[in-house]
């Protein structure tokens, strides 16, 4: 039976890496396509729309901007929109398109969820079926599905442009490209994927909750409303935010199959294409492919790991005589916390692609998992978002861990280091330590802080490491951008909506900048032909140093907090020792 479990998990794990390499390619070329101004089949529908957009708005799309200028457009446009969002969270009793009349959302829940969909986080500290309207739903939280996405996707291809042109001064226009992101990539998708979501049984409409009786002759509420739509940009966008609390575990956001392989794709699609873009956009795809099998490399020890530990169960069950053994009768392995109809490989999977994205939906509990299982979607938080990562975050994250790379194997041959033609000078070096220095300073500073506050501690459910591994994921999930719980944290309090919050924003713009600033850097620079003494970055050797890079900076950096919570949790559980 052992040989059979991982037969299954080595299929089911290898069709969709499969299906996902094979769909990102041809996504990516598209999308280079998209942003370089080049026909597209959509053309005929969408140009005129686009002309539309920009004549109301009163922009000027090939009037470009520098690194500055795009930075402070972004800032702007990001600013106006968390303010409209709290707004209409504020008032949305009074507002129409809410028949279960919820009232409106307390300040500091309110300030949270507009910093979370802001920051394409959509870490939810509410239950989404009682707390928000349908008009909250839509204009509020899907609008910023699509437009925080679309920011992600403009980052990207700004950085990019700063790698690929040639004594330039500009990186594009920043409303231009979020046009494009928004009517080109995100809407056409999710048009098709809603579809596909309502056919297979997803309800979408604007009808009050259902009102049944049960066969005890008790009375249910059935909650709905326009899930499919939301779950679609949730999903694709890297967003997260489910309609449901719980989220897709739920079956009205997951009933099938066939939705949750769909919705796992969805979430790393556009972060797994993203690469291929960049290669193409270079002229050389190779180093769209180093980039795609560094990633490829993370995701798939992740969801190894994951899956084995959920599979081997808990030790501490065996020594009771509880049988967690595969059979005809039962699955096997840790089932707590995990719909039956998915199991536990489909279960790892979601839980390790929705931390390698900063997707942070879920089909299972990730409080539930074993110590090392739940280990591996805290330590893809702690790698920076770089493994497919968020919707253009992640390819800009893994940039900046490039040039380090190149910085280190420059020093290793004695010459100036080069990344796509580029020397990497001091000033790049410098933005790209802020980078990485930014990222885990958000992340420990407040959890130091919430383990020090009586009033912070009293909101876990678990003490001990588990409790600090509540605490840690919930200030890695915000810095993250992902937006998913460890569970088992009561975070809807001032301090944590507050600090929280505080958080995602810190984390979102913190790092954007800096990689912005480099692209804005190495946009005026010559390229350099390459020379004997040129380390290649379209190589297996640079996958394998870049990968290794990426795993040494997370473990200096968060290895101490990973013995606190997970690892010292896994001995105890090892000795028998109750936590």
């Amino acid at each position: 039976m052992g040989t059979t479990v991982f037969s299954n998990a080595f299929i089911q794990i290898g069709f969709f890496s499969l299906v996902l390499t094979a769909v990102s390619v041809p996504l990516g070329f598209y999308m280079a396509r998209v942003f370089a101004g080049e026909r597209t089949f959509l053309d005929p529908v969408l140009l005129p729309l686009e002309r539309l957009v920009y004549r109301l708005c009163g922009i000027e799309p090939e009037k470009e901007q520098t690194w500055v200028q795009y930075t402070i457009a972004m800032l702007f446009f990001s600013l106006v929109g968390m303010v409209s969002l709290y707004a209409i969270e504020r008032l949305q009793y009074f507002l129409p398109f809410n028949p279960q009349g919820f009232g409106a959302v307390e300040p500091g829940l309110a300030f949270n969820t507009a910093a979370s969909f802001t920051t394409n986080t959509n870490w939810q500290a509410y239950s989404g079926e009682s707390t928000m309207s349908y008009l909250t739903q839509m204009a509020g939280l899907a609008y910023h599905n699509f437009v925080s996405a679309a920011v992600g996707l403009a980052i990207a291809i700004a950085v990019i442009r700063g790698l690929v042109r040639r004594s330039a001064r500009t990186l594009g226009n920043f409303w231009r490209d979020l046009v494009r992101a928004t009517l080109w990539v995100l809407l056409p998708i999710c048009i098709v994927f809603t579809l596909v979501l309502v056919w297979q049984g997803v309800p979408d409409n604007l009808g009050p909750y259902t009102q049944v009786k049960t066969l005890e002759k008790g009375t249910q509420t059935i909650a709905q409303g326009p899930v499919a739509s939301q779950i679609a940009i949730k999903q694709l966008g890297t967003n997260g935010g489910g309609f449901f609390n719980a989220n897709s575990a739920h079956p009205f956001e997951s009933p099938t199959p066939l939705t949750n392989f769909l919705e796992i794709l969805a979430l790393t699609l556009l972060g797994a294409a993203l690469p291929h873009t960049l290669g193409k956009m270079a002229g050389d795809q190779r180093q769209g492919w180093a980039l795609y099998g560094a990633m490829f490399l993370l995701f798939l020890g992740g969801v190894t790991v994951c899956t084995w530990a959920e599979q081997r169960g808990n030790p501490q069950f065996a020594a009771m005589g509880i049988n967690q053994t595969a059979s005809a009768q039962q699955s096997g392995g840790n089932m707590e916390g995990k719909e039956v109809r998915f199991g536990i490989v489909n279960s790892a999977l979601y839980a390790t692609t929705t931390t390698d994205t900063s997707c942070g939906g879920v089909n299972s509990m990730h409080d539930s998992y074993t110590p090392i299982g739940g280990l591996v979607p805290l330590v893809n938080l702690h790698l920076g978002e770089v493994v497919f990562g968020g919707v253009g975050s992640g390819l800009a994250g893994i940039i900046v861990m490039a040039v380090l790379t190149v910085f280190i194997a420059g020093l290793m041959v004695g010459r100036t280091p080069e990344y796509l033609g580029k020397k990497i000078q001091a000033r790049e070096m410098k933005l790209a330590m802020l980078y990485i220095l930014i990222f885990p300073a958000i992340i420990l500073l407040p959890t130091a802080v919430a383990v020090l506050n009586r009033g912070a501690l009293s909101s876990i459910a678990n003490p001990g490491p588990h409790g600090f591994s509540e605490i840690l994921y919930a200030f890695s999930s915000g810095a993250a951008n992902n937006g998913s719980a460890f569970g088992g944290l009561n975070a809807n309090t001032m301090f944590y909506n507050v600090a929280i919050g505080l958080v995602m924003l810190f984390a979102r713009f913190g790092t954007i900048i800096p990689a912005l600033a480099i692209g804005g850097s190495l946009v005026e620079k010559k390229a350099v032909p390459p020379s004997a003494g040129t380390f290649p970055t379209n190589g297996i050797l640079f996958v394998i140093l870049l990968t290794a890079v990426i795993l040494i900076v997370g473990a200096l950096t968060f290895f101490a907090s990973w013995a606190l919570g997970p690892v010292a949790e896994h001995f105890a559980m090892m000795s028998g020792k109750l936590y």
